[in-house]
């Protein structure tokens, strides 16, 4: 994982930030059965997996849609405001990585290919140049990988933000977060569940 240069130019600089958490939040789910994957631990829901299939959708909005590009259908409806966060019964984990995976290439693409001054277009109307954009996903990026870190060690104790503080453990080697004196599980809502 790359670290952000301290000195280069300030495209080169903002697309490390948000390739470098990008990565932070595939790498938080390494080790996970599909189960611990899906598991909704907090009162709205969230899952990793459901975190993941949010931040493809809002990189292709942000980056495709808005400066004319091609996008797949994206998971968003008017009539169901988590509709990109919630993973239906028939996506696999396999088909939400590579969902991510296309729109991290389709946004490189638009990143690549565009100066920071660039303006689009968004469904809204707004006119926002890529630097903007790019702004925006860094923040929207890091704020889901600090979530993805909180839920990752609400399910096995794991914790750490990028690949470079040390492995994740193995499957036999987790934590067991209930076995720990000084951490209080009796309030971790949807435990168990999977959605």
């Amino acid at each position: 994982m790359r670290r952000v240069p301290f000195t280069a130019g300030e495209k080169e600089m903002l697309w490390v930030a948000l390739d470098r958490h990008r990565d932070a939040v595939v790498w938080k789910l390494r080790g996970l059965g599909d189960d611990d994957l899906r598991r909704r631990m907090v009162p709205s829901g969230t899952s990793l997996l459901g975190m993941v299939k949010h931040l493809a959708a809002v990189e292709y909005g942000w980056f495709s849609e808005t400066f004319g590009r091609e996008t797949e259908q994206l998971p968003f409806d008017e009539n169901d405001p988590d509709a990109d966060l919630r993973v239906e019964p028939d996506e696999s984990t396999a088909d939400i990585l590579a969902f991510y995976e296309r729109a991290r290439a389709a946004s490189d693409q638009v990143i690549d290919d565009l100066d920071l001054d660039a303006t689009g277009t968004t469904p809204r109307g707004d006119e926002p140049s890529l630097r903007w954009v790019l702004i925006h996903m860094v923040e929207e990026t890091c704020r889901h990988a600090g979530h993805v870190d909180i839920v990752r060690e609400l399910i096995d104790g794991v914790a750490g933000d990028h690949a470079e503080d040390g492995d994740l453990p193995e499957d036999g080697d987790r934590p067991d977060v209930g076995d720990r004196p000084d951490v209080d599980t009796s309030n971790q809502a949807g435990k168990g569940t999977a959605g």
